[in-house]
């Protein structure tokens, strides 16, 4: 049972398109190979583990207790999103075509520091993580516990695994899919800053 309301619970919170769900699809893209994505995949998985582990361990209550820290990512996090949902509508306009794709595609080192600033950065996915799995796994004690922990952090992974195959496919299918994508994610973003503007005011 704690499996599968980790497995659900992650799933929920991932599942729509941020920066990170977006720079990973892009990757998988843009790579010559699908395995040259990788690095972006894992990055993305472990920066996500390492906030749910941080969660589940006490982070969420620390977080939820001091009104400080909460608002001040708050605060943050409007910007961050407000900052990122412009720059990934401006670069639709040029996300289509062969040549421009090639440019997306990021090498190793870029992509694992790309892929950490946007997952760890964004006090969204940290609020997001902290107080729905974090607070989620308080119910739980002992190897449940645990069992919640390994099915967020597995869903992250196979998540991230599948938007890289996706993003190739529909690299190498449909182009013209990319900017719509990045339009789409840029209208996700704007939305989730003034759900946490609300929060904040």
């Amino acid at each position: 049972m704690a499996f599968l309301h980790g497995w659900l619970l992650a799933l929920g919170l991932i599942l729509p398109l941020g920066v990170q769900n977006v720079f990973v699809f892009t990757q998988g893209a843009a790579q010559a190979r699908w395995r040259g994505a990788l690095p972006a995949v894992l990055t993305a998985t472990v920066c996500d583990m390492l906030l749910i582990v941080l969660a589940v361990l006490g982070l969420s209550v620390m977080v939820l207790e001091v009104a400080a820290v909460k608002v001040g990512l708050l605060v943050v996090g409007v910007g961050f999103l407000l900052y990122m949902s412009v720059m990934t509508w401006r670069s639709a306009a040029s996300a289509g075509g062969a040549a421009e794709l090639e440019r997306r595609a990021f090498p190793p080192g870029r992509q694992v520091v790309f892929a950490a600033s946007v997952s760890l950065l964004n006090p969204h996915a940290i609020l997001d993580t902290v107080a729905v799995i974090g607070t989620s796994s308080l119910q739980y004690g002992g190897a449940d516990k645990w069992w919640f922990t390994g099915a967020c952090v597995l869903t992250s992974l196979l998540w991230f695994l599948t938007l890289a195959l996706l993003g190739r496919w529909v690299g190498r299918i449909n182009q013209g899919l990319l900017p719509w994508i990045n339009r789409l994610s840029a209208l996700f973003m704007l939305g989730s800053a003034g759900v946490l503007l609300w929060q904040l005011l």
